[in-house]
Formats: C-alpha cells, structure tokens, sequence
C-alpha cells in the first residue's frame, strides 16, 4: 500500500498562508492615479455575456461589478443567512406563499432605462426557463407567479409550485437584475452581445480576453472612486504571480499556497483569504456504466484519503464533509459520509461485481490546470488511490477552455467517467447545488436519475418553515445523497487573493465576486 508521505512527496506539497479576515481594507501608497483596476482572472470567458447562458465563473465575477442584486449574502461562517439589501428595500412574507420585495427608487440601468418592478419579473421568469444553462432552480415558470402591483412592488406567489416563498428570500440574490427590455429581444439579442447592469462599473468592450470596464458616474450608490476595472484572462498561474509581483496587476485570484507564501515576501502585496461558499467535487457520471451503480460510487469514495487532499492543498482547502459549504444554509457535517477504508472499498467492489476492481472498464478522470489550485497534484493522488484499490483508472489533465466544454452531461453520458469541478453560488441557497445538479429535472454534470433523491429533495424544498426545511436537510435529504454519492466533496474552497497594498476598499464576497464600488488608489 502507497503511504501517506509517499504521496504528499509526489505532490510536491508546500506550506501555505494565514487566513485573514473577510472585508479586507488595505493601506495605501500613492494618491490618485486615476488608473483603473487590473484583474487577473484564472478562467477563460465564454463569450455570451447573457447571465443565464453560463454557469462560468470568471463572467459571473465580471457580472459582480457590472450588475445588480436584489440583495447580497456577505455568508459567514457564524450567520450564513446574514442579507444586505441592494436594489431591493424590503423583503416580507405576506404568507406561506407570497413574498413581496419593495424596491429602491430612483435606480437606472447603464443604458438609461429605469429599474423597477418589470424588470425583476423579466428576469425572475426569464431565468426560470428549463432551457437556460444557469436556470434559476425554482422553475418551471408555472410553479410561480409574479405580480407587479406598482413600479417598486414585485410578489412572487409560489402556491402553484407547493412550496414556500421563504424560498425566494435566499433565491433573491442569486441571478442578477437584467432589464426587461434586453430580455424581450431574446437569449440572441442584446442579452448575449454586452452586459446592461445598476452596478458601480458600466460594460465597455471585449478585447481579445481583456474586459474593459469603466466607472458608472450615475451609480445609485455614489460614483465609484477609480476609473475603472481591466478584467483580464491569463490562463498560467506563474503568470499571473509574477505580474503581481512585478505590479502589472491589482489583484489575482486562486492562489496556491507556495504561491501565497512567495507573493506574502513582498511588502507591497497583501494576501486575502476566506472560506468559500465553494465546494470542489469529483463528479461521477451517474448516467452512464459503470458509475450507474452507486455501490461503485461508494467504492471509489472509500478509496480516497481527503486528509491527505487536505494536506496538498494547505490553506487553500477546508475540510468538508457535506455536498454544500459550511456558510450554506443546512450545512452539518453528515456522520454517514463516506471517509477512507480501503476495507470498506474492497467489501463495495465486490458487491457490485467488481472483486478487487476485476472486470472493470478502463475509466478515465478529467480536471484542469491552471483554474483551480493544486488540480493536478491531487487528481495523480487521487488516481493513484483509486488504481491502488484495483480501478483501472487514467487521468486526463485540460487546459481549462476544453475542461469547460468537457464538464456537462449528455446524452449517452458526458466524456470521461469522473471529472473535478467545483460549484459557487452567491446565495446560501443550498438547493442552487442539490438541486441543480441532483434532481432529475436538471442533473447538470452527474446526469442522475434517482426518484428517491428527487421525492427527498422536492419534500424540503416544500417544507413550511425555514426551521423544518432545515431538520429535512440535515436529517433526510444530505444523508441520503451521503449514501448514494452522486459526487463526492473532496474539500471546501478557500479562496486566496494577492492585492496589491495600494488599493484599499474592496469587499471580496465568498464566491469571489467583488465590490469595488468605494475602491481606490488614494
């Protein structure tokens, strides 16, 4: 059997950085520079920049400082229910199944429309469409209702779907506000060919992978301080670590904790760290042999040491033990999660007809490089695990644009029999990861099928109460998933930021959106 330091030698595992708190105001060095912001991004864009048509992270960024949330989740570990109020004023449960927002007044869109009530609707009912890849999950449209009583006034009336409002309080910060007017031009009109937000930073061009950005004067907030934000693909990690280094950038994102370490040396750099709202899974293709079998799940589970992940990643991974992160709502850490027993591995094998992984097909494993940290150094690990307890399994490392093509399921299953991927959402809505990817409806990546899982999951998401929604979670619906392993949790994100020490009144949210709307080189 390959040891624990064999491993972690074959991994080439470094210390990583201290955590430091989550709003993270930095001192700074030179007086107005009016430069704007330079982000290096660690993922590719997909070119249509409608919000609903991807599930990309590095544009969802982009939409942080471009659009306009309802309200905002800053989910803390201590109070992960926690609301700001952005574009909305007031939210209130008229009854089990309505919920009125009151909205700010005053507020126009970059093209000069006027934000109001039309415009959440659009976009609540737009974003609910099957056929968009970032459905807003509560969907079908005929579950919900909403009205639109004045120009400020939205109520979504849920007693058609059988489920609480209560639902919509967390949902509200998810999709970001679009205007009705884009919307009526449909998913290939103006959706698709520029982003139209409320935010602090109004949408510019595209050039090649540069998104430029510039300062909204007309913000609803006051106008942002700096002129603008660069936002910036650059693909290599040592890259992006050495424009910092060399002060070409402002910020970089998803550092490795060596990486941490080096950039800490210089004192015109700062580090910021925090768990995320992110969870990192190997994903099982449920709808497709030989993952079909959730013995085999569990089996593969078994295999694998998340310690020892652990210990590769240093400070940029939190223990997990939940298919949600610990600053979602519902989170506990299930007793019944699959940990490491080679015994255990060997006993499921062979219950699935597989003795010691005879008769198995060759399987293959997909992650990326250059997006993630330590992706590579722990899928070999990973890997080697799994081909240590007899499953013939060989990896597949992308450049993260083919990864990106690769991750969905298909019809006859998506490409490889397992791939890495994580999932990030603005909300603590827990149901924006179960449900997404586990219920029948939508089964993004694991392609599952599973009545049992869907009954359990349609059954808390119609629980009266956010009290009883949370006991089904916590005792029915996340145990069950523990059993049948669609996906397995390898760890909880922790997202590392190097910030030049320049640039002080950033607020970094968990899901590594940012606001730079008071942001400024002074």
């Amino acid at each position: 059997m390959i040891s624990r330091r064999n491993f972690l030698t074959a991994a080439g595992v470094a210390a990583g950085a201290p955590i430091i708190n989550p709003r993270f105001f930095i001192d700074s060095a030179y007086a107005q520079s009016g430069k704007p912001i330079i982000f290096l991004s660690a993922e590719n864009i997909t070119g249509n920049w409608d919000p609903t048509a991807h599930t990309t992270l590095s544009q969802k960024n982009i939409e942080g400082y471009v659009m306009g949330f309802l309200t905002r989740f800053p989910m803390r570990a201590d109070d992960p229910d926690a609301m700001t109020y952005e574009l909305a004023e007031s939210l209130e449960l008229l009854d089990g199944s309505r919920l009125q927002i009151k909205l700010k007044p005053g507020i126009t869109f970059h093209d000069g429309e006027p934000f109001g009530a039309k415009d959440v609707k659009a976009t609540f009912e737009y974003g609910a469409q099957p056929d968009r890849p970032a459905q807003w999950y509560p969907g079908p449209t005929d579950s919900f209702e909403v009205t639109t009583p004045d120009d400020l006034t939205v109520i979504v009336d849920t007693s058609k779907g059988g489920y609480s409002a209560s639902l919509f309080i967390f949902l509200a910060g998810y999709l970001p506000m679009m205007s009705a007017k884009d919307i009526a031009g449909g998913p290939n009109g103006p959706l698709s060919q520029r982003l139209n937000g409320t935010g602090p930073f109004r949408f510019v061009e595209q050039r090649r992978n540069d998104t430029i950005l510039e300062a909204f004067p007309d913000y609803f907030m006051g106008a942002p301080k700096v002129s603008g934000v660069t936002f910036s693909f650059v693909g290599d990690a040592t890259t992006r670590v050495l424009s910092m280094l060399n002060g070409q950038a402002s910020i970089i994102e998803r550092l490795e904790p060596e990486q941490a370490e080096t950039v800490s040396q210089s004192p015109n750099i700062k580090l910021h760290s925090l768990v995320s709202v992110e969870n990192k899974y190997l994903w099982f293709r449920c709808s497709k042999p030989p993952f079909d079998n959730p013995l085999l799940r569990k089996a593969a589970c078994h295999a694998i040491d998340r310690e020892l992940i652990n210990e590769i990643l240093g400070e940029a991974g939190h223990p997990s033990s939940n298919f949600i992160s610990p600053i979602k709502f519902g989170y506990i850490s299930l007793e019944n999660y699959p940990e490491y027993d080679p015994d255990e591995c060997q006993r499921l094998l062979a219950e699935a007809g597989y003795p010691g992984g005879q008769g198995l097909p060759p399987l293959e494993y997909i992650t990326s490089v250059g997006f993630y940290p330590k992706t590579q150094e722990y899928g070999e690990i990973i890997t080697a695990m799994l081909q240590e307890q007899g499953f013939p399994v060989t990896l597949n490392v992308m450049e993260v644009a083919a990864w990106n093509e690769a991750l969905y399921d298909r019809p006859g299953g998506g490409p490889g029999h397992m791939i890495d991927c994580g999932w990030s959402t603005g909300s603590p809505e827990p149901d924006l990861v179960l449900r997404t990817h586990f219920h029948s409806s939508s089964k993004r990546i694991t392609g599952i099928v599973d009545p049992e899982i869907d009954a359990s999951l349609d059954r808390q998401r119609s629980a009266p109460t956010l009290d009883e929604r949370r006991r089904l979670l916590q005792e029915e619906t996340t145990p069950m998933l523990a059993d049948k392993v669609p996906a397995y949790s390898l760890f909880t994100s922790v997202m590392i930021h190097a910030i030049q020490a320049d640039l002080e009144g950033l607020f970094i949210y968990p899901d590594g959106s940012i606001d730079a709307s008071v942001a400024d080189f002074v």
